[in-house]
Protein backbone atom coordinates (compact mmCIF):
# COMPACT_ATOMS: atom_id res chain seq x y z
CA UNK A 1 0.00 0.00 0.00
CA UNK A 2 2.39 2.86 0.78
CA UNK A 3 4.68 2.01 -2.18
CA UNK A 4 1.54 3.02 -4.46
CA UNK A 5 0.70 6.10 -2.36
CA UNK A 6 4.34 7.06 -2.89
CA UNK A 7 4.11 6.55 -5.94
CA UNK A 8 0.94 8.68 -6.30
CA UNK A 9 2.70 11.39 -4.48
CA UNK A 10 5.24 11.47 -6.93
CA UNK A 11 3.28 11.41 -9.89
CA UNK A 12 1.14 14.59 -8.36
CA UNK A 13 3.93 16.57 -7.27
CA UNK A 14 6.40 15.62 -10.16
CA UNK A 15 9.12 15.55 -7.66
CA UNK A 16 11.18 12.73 -5.95
CA UNK A 17 10.14 11.18 -2.45
CA UNK A 18 11.60 8.77 -0.96
CA UNK A 19 9.78 7.46 1.97
CA UNK A 20 12.14 6.80 5.17
CA UNK A 21 9.98 6.15 8.19
CA UNK A 22 5.84 6.65 8.75
CA UNK A 23 3.97 6.72 12.13
CA UNK A 24 0.52 6.70 13.54
CA UNK A 25 -1.09 9.73 14.42
CA UNK A 26 -4.38 10.57 15.64
CA UNK A 27 -7.22 10.66 13.34
CA UNK A 28 -10.18 11.29 15.01
CA UNK A 29 -12.54 8.23 15.55
CA UNK A 30 -13.15 8.12 11.27
CA UNK A 31 -9.99 7.28 10.01
CA UNK A 32 -6.81 6.20 10.91
CA UNK A 33 -3.76 8.68 10.05
CA UNK A 34 -0.16 8.56 9.29
CA UNK A 35 2.87 10.71 8.94
CA UNK A 36 4.93 9.87 5.66
CA UNK A 37 8.31 10.82 6.18
CA UNK A 38 10.57 11.64 3.56
CA UNK A 39 14.22 13.08 3.67
CA UNK A 40 13.40 16.29 3.56
CA UNK A 41 9.44 16.34 3.70
CA UNK A 42 6.68 14.93 5.23
CA UNK A 43 2.95 14.25 4.17
CA UNK A 44 0.17 13.35 5.92
CA UNK A 45 -2.10 10.55 4.80
CA UNK A 46 -5.50 9.57 5.92
CA UNK A 47 -6.50 6.25 5.55
CA UNK A 48 -10.22 4.50 5.80
CA UNK A 49 -12.04 1.71 3.73
CA UNK A 50 -11.76 1.63 -0.06
CA UNK A 51 -15.88 2.18 0.14
CA UNK A 52 -15.40 5.79 1.59
CA UNK A 53 -12.64 7.00 -1.45
CA UNK A 54 -15.93 9.26 -2.26
CA UNK A 55 -15.46 11.10 1.44
CA UNK A 56 -11.70 11.88 0.64
CA UNK A 57 -12.54 12.98 -2.68
CA UNK A 58 -14.74 15.54 -1.63
CA UNK A 59 -12.65 16.32 1.40
CA UNK A 60 -9.56 16.77 -1.59
CA UNK A 61 -12.27 19.32 -3.46
CA UNK A 62 -13.06 21.14 -0.11
CA UNK A 63 -9.34 22.20 0.72
CA UNK A 64 -8.29 23.17 -2.82
CA UNK A 65 -11.40 25.55 -3.01
CA UNK A 66 -10.57 26.83 0.19
CA UNK A 67 -6.69 26.67 -0.66
CA UNK A 68 -7.07 28.44 -4.00
CA UNK A 69 -8.81 31.72 -1.79
CA UNK A 70 -5.12 32.41 -0.53
CA UNK A 71 -7.14 33.54 2.32
CA UNK A 72 -6.69 31.19 5.45
CA UNK A 73 -3.89 27.94 5.76
CA UNK A 74 -5.58 25.16 5.00
CA UNK A 75 -3.28 21.79 3.69
CA UNK A 76 -2.90 21.62 0.62
CA UNK A 77 -4.39 18.00 -1.22
CA UNK A 78 -1.69 16.42 -3.00
CA UNK A 79 -3.63 12.82 -3.69
CA UNK A 80 -5.98 10.23 -2.91
CA UNK A 81 -7.28 7.08 -4.58
CA UNK A 82 -7.69 3.24 -3.39
CA UNK A 83 -4.99 0.75 -2.38
CA UNK A 84 -6.51 -2.70 -1.88
CA UNK A 85 -9.03 -2.47 0.89
CA UNK A 86 -7.95 1.57 1.74
CA UNK A 87 -9.02 4.60 0.07
CA UNK A 88 -6.31 7.19 1.06
CA UNK A 89 -6.51 11.10 1.47
CA UNK A 90 -2.60 12.62 1.03
CA UNK A 91 -2.46 16.10 2.21
CA UNK A 92 0.48 18.67 2.94
CA UNK A 93 2.18 18.15 6.42
CA UNK A 94 1.65 21.33 8.68
CA UNK A 95 3.78 20.88 11.68
CA UNK A 96 1.10 21.85 14.39
CA UNK A 97 2.38 24.46 17.64
CA UNK A 98 0.53 25.93 20.08
CA UNK A 99 -1.31 29.35 19.70
CA UNK A 100 -0.86 32.65 21.10
CA UNK A 101 -3.66 35.93 21.34
CA UNK A 102 -1.82 37.24 17.92
CA UNK A 103 -2.78 33.36 16.68
CA UNK A 104 -6.05 33.73 16.95
CA UNK A 105 -6.44 37.40 16.20
CA UNK A 106 -4.87 36.02 12.84
CA UNK A 107 -7.51 32.78 12.69
CA UNK A 108 -10.83 35.30 13.17
CA UNK A 109 -9.41 37.73 10.47
CA UNK A 110 -8.39 35.37 8.28
CA UNK A 111 -11.61 32.95 8.47
CA UNK A 112 -13.69 36.53 7.69
CA UNK A 113 -11.38 36.91 4.69
CA UNK A 114 -12.71 33.43 3.82
CA UNK A 115 -16.12 34.32 3.95
CA UNK A 116 -15.53 37.84 2.15
CA UNK A 117 -14.04 35.75 -0.36
CA UNK A 118 -16.17 36.82 -3.59
CA UNK A 119 -18.47 34.01 -5.35
CA UNK A 120 -21.01 33.98 -7.97
CA UNK A 121 -22.74 30.76 -6.45
CA UNK A 122 -26.49 29.65 -5.24
CA UNK A 123 -26.18 27.84 -1.59
CA UNK A 124 -24.76 24.06 -2.18
CA UNK A 125 -21.96 22.55 -3.03
CA UNK A 126 -20.85 21.09 -6.25
CA UNK A 127 -21.62 17.12 -4.58
CA UNK A 128 -22.57 15.98 -1.62
CA UNK A 129 -19.92 15.71 1.12
CA UNK A 130 -20.11 14.39 4.70
CA UNK A 131 -20.47 15.96 8.21
CA UNK A 132 -18.55 13.35 10.54
CA UNK A 133 -19.33 10.27 8.54
CA UNK A 134 -22.85 11.47 7.77
CA UNK A 135 -23.96 12.46 4.30
CA UNK A 136 -24.31 16.15 3.89
CA UNK A 137 -26.79 16.85 0.98
CA UNK A 138 -26.08 20.21 -0.92
CA UNK A 139 -28.39 20.36 -3.67
CA UNK A 140 -28.09 24.14 -4.89
CA UNK A 141 -30.78 26.46 -3.78
CA UNK A 142 -31.08 30.27 -4.08
CA UNK A 143 -33.29 30.53 -0.64
CA UNK A 144 -31.03 30.27 2.57
CA UNK A 145 -34.18 29.49 4.58
CA UNK A 146 -35.19 26.21 2.46
CA UNK A 147 -31.62 25.24 2.17
CA UNK A 148 -30.68 25.10 6.02
CA UNK A 149 -34.56 24.33 6.47
CA UNK A 150 -34.31 21.00 4.43
CA UNK A 151 -31.11 19.74 3.72
CA UNK A 152 -29.38 20.89 7.06
CA UNK A 153 -32.37 20.38 9.81
CA UNK A 154 -34.38 18.09 7.44
CA UNK A 155 -32.62 16.02 6.20
CA UNK A 156 -30.79 14.88 10.00
CA UNK A 157 -34.19 14.69 11.50
CA UNK A 158 -35.12 11.89 9.05
CA UNK A 159 -31.69 10.20 9.94
CA UNK A 160 -32.55 10.64 13.78
CA UNK A 161 -36.28 9.32 13.28
CA UNK A 162 -35.04 6.08 11.53
CA UNK A 163 -32.32 6.02 14.64
CA UNK A 164 -35.32 5.47 17.14
CA UNK A 165 -35.43 9.16 18.12
CA UNK A 166 -38.47 11.31 18.75
CA UNK A 167 -38.95 14.07 16.20
CA UNK A 168 -41.51 12.57 14.51
CA UNK A 169 -43.67 16.16 13.95
CA UNK A 170 -40.23 16.86 12.01
CA UNK A 171 -42.15 18.89 8.82
CA UNK A 172 -43.69 21.35 12.25
CA UNK A 173 -39.46 21.51 13.17
CA UNK A 174 -38.91 22.42 9.59
CA UNK A 175 -41.15 24.55 8.66
CA UNK A 176 -40.38 26.77 12.19
CA UNK A 177 -37.13 26.32 10.99
CA UNK A 178 -37.59 28.30 7.28
CA UNK A 179 -39.92 30.97 9.33
CA UNK A 180 -37.19 31.87 11.47
CA UNK A 181 -34.38 32.65 9.14
CA UNK A 182 -37.26 34.02 6.32
CA UNK A 183 -36.00 37.88 6.89
CA UNK A 184 -32.11 36.65 7.16
CA UNK A 185 -30.86 36.81 3.76
CA UNK A 186 -27.23 36.30 3.80
CA UNK A 187 -24.68 36.05 0.85
CA UNK A 188 -23.08 32.82 -0.06
CA UNK A 189 -19.81 32.38 1.21
CA UNK A 190 -17.70 29.37 1.17
CA UNK A 191 -17.76 28.04 4.86
CA UNK A 192 -15.37 25.20 6.23
CA UNK A 193 -18.68 23.62 7.61
CA UNK A 194 -17.55 21.80 10.87
CA UNK A 195 -15.65 24.01 12.44
CA UNK A 196 -15.22 23.21 16.41
CA UNK A 197 -11.67 23.60 18.01
CA UNK A 198 -10.58 20.11 17.10
CA UNK A 199 -10.51 21.06 13.34
CA UNK A 200 -8.46 24.21 13.97
CA UNK A 201 -4.82 24.62 15.22
CA UNK A 202 -1.72 26.42 14.43
CA UNK A 203 1.62 25.72 13.02
CA UNK A 204 4.77 25.38 14.86
CA UNK A 205 5.29 29.39 14.05
CA UNK A 206 2.20 30.35 15.24
CA UNK A 207 -0.27 30.60 11.86
CA UNK A 208 -3.64 29.89 11.93
CA UNK A 209 -5.06 26.98 9.97
CA UNK A 210 -8.33 25.03 9.78
CA UNK A 211 -8.91 21.43 8.34
CA UNK A 212 -11.08 18.71 8.07
CA UNK A 213 -13.51 20.59 6.50
CA UNK A 214 -17.36 20.47 5.34
CA UNK A 215 -17.55 22.92 2.84
CA UNK A 216 -20.55 24.07 1.07
CA UNK A 217 -21.65 27.70 0.51
CA UNK A 218 -23.77 28.80 3.24
CA UNK A 219 -24.47 31.77 6.04
CA UNK A 220 -21.04 32.44 6.82
CA UNK A 221 -22.67 32.50 10.31
CA UNK A 222 -22.95 28.29 10.94
CA UNK A 223 -18.72 28.57 10.95
CA UNK A 224 -19.16 31.20 14.32
CA UNK A 225 -21.96 29.63 15.45
CA UNK A 226 -20.41 26.09 15.50
CA UNK A 227 -17.12 27.74 17.55
CA UNK A 228 -18.90 28.55 19.97
CA UNK A 229 -20.59 24.93 20.27
CA UNK A 230 -17.93 22.99 22.32
CA UNK A 231 -16.72 25.71 24.75
CA UNK A 232 -16.06 28.47 22.17
CA UNK A 233 -12.83 30.42 20.93
CA UNK A 234 -10.75 33.04 22.50
CA UNK A 235 -12.37 36.29 22.78
CA UNK A 236 -9.79 37.34 20.63
CA UNK A 237 -11.20 35.55 17.52
CA UNK A 238 -14.21 36.44 18.32
CA UNK A 239 -13.28 40.50 18.09
CA UNK A 240 -10.81 40.13 15.24
CA UNK A 241 -13.83 38.73 12.72
CA UNK A 242 -15.56 40.92 13.89
CA UNK A 243 -13.21 43.81 12.96
CA UNK A 244 -12.70 42.05 9.55
CA UNK A 245 -16.65 41.74 8.89
CA UNK A 246 -19.24 42.15 11.90
CA UNK A 247 -21.94 39.59 12.31
CA UNK A 248 -25.29 40.82 11.24
CA UNK A 249 -28.31 41.72 13.90
CA UNK A 250 -29.83 38.39 14.79
CA UNK A 251 -26.70 36.19 15.15
CA UNK A 252 -27.58 35.50 18.83
CA UNK A 253 -31.10 33.94 18.02
CA UNK A 254 -29.65 31.89 13.95
CA UNK A 255 -26.67 30.55 16.10
CA UNK A 256 -29.12 28.34 18.09
CA UNK A 257 -30.81 26.95 15.24
CA UNK A 258 -27.66 26.81 13.15
CA UNK A 259 -26.14 24.19 16.54
CA UNK A 260 -29.03 22.00 16.24
CA UNK A 261 -27.56 20.90 13.03
CA UNK A 262 -24.75 19.76 14.84
CA UNK A 263 -26.51 17.60 17.77
CA UNK A 264 -28.75 16.40 15.69
CA UNK A 265 -25.60 14.91 13.66
CA UNK A 266 -24.20 14.31 17.21
CA UNK A 267 -27.01 12.04 17.91
CA UNK A 268 -27.33 10.39 14.44
CA UNK A 269 -23.21 9.15 14.98
CA UNK A 270 -22.97 8.58 18.54
CA UNK A 271 -26.92 8.39 20.48
CA UNK A 272 -26.78 9.08 24.01
CA UNK A 273 -27.69 12.20 25.47
CA UNK A 274 -28.02 14.29 22.15
CA UNK A 275 -31.22 13.60 21.66
CA UNK A 276 -32.62 15.37 24.36
CA UNK A 277 -30.07 18.28 24.27
CA UNK A 278 -31.62 18.56 20.68
CA UNK A 279 -35.12 18.45 22.01
CA UNK A 280 -34.13 21.37 24.18
CA UNK A 281 -32.61 23.44 21.49
CA UNK A 282 -35.68 23.29 19.76
CA UNK A 283 -37.78 24.46 22.10
CA UNK A 284 -35.43 27.37 23.12
CA UNK A 285 -37.04 28.85 20.01
CA UNK A 286 -40.03 27.39 19.80
CA UNK A 287 -41.94 25.45 21.93
CA UNK A 288 -42.83 21.96 20.86
CA UNK A 289 -43.95 18.99 23.36
CA UNK A 290 -42.77 15.82 22.18
CA UNK A 291 -44.67 13.77 24.33
CA UNK A 292 -47.97 14.69 22.05
CA UNK A 293 -46.46 14.82 18.69
CA UNK A 294 -48.21 12.65 16.73
CA UNK A 295 -46.95 10.80 13.34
Amino acid sequence: MWTEIVNNIVKHTDSAFTLTNYRSMGGGCINQAYQLIGKDISYFVKLNRASQVAMFEAEAMALEEMYQTKTILVPKPICHGVSGNDSYLVLEYLNLGRGEVRSWQSMGKNLAMLHQYQVNKPFGWYINNTIGSTPQINDWGDNWANFFAEKRIGYQLTLANRRGGNFKNSQEIIDRVRSSLSNHNPLPSLVHGDLWSGNAGFTDTGEATIFDPACYYGDREVDIAMTELFGGFPSAFYEAYNQQWRLDSGYAQRKNIYNLYHILNHFNLFGGGYESQAKRMIQQFFPVNFDTMKL
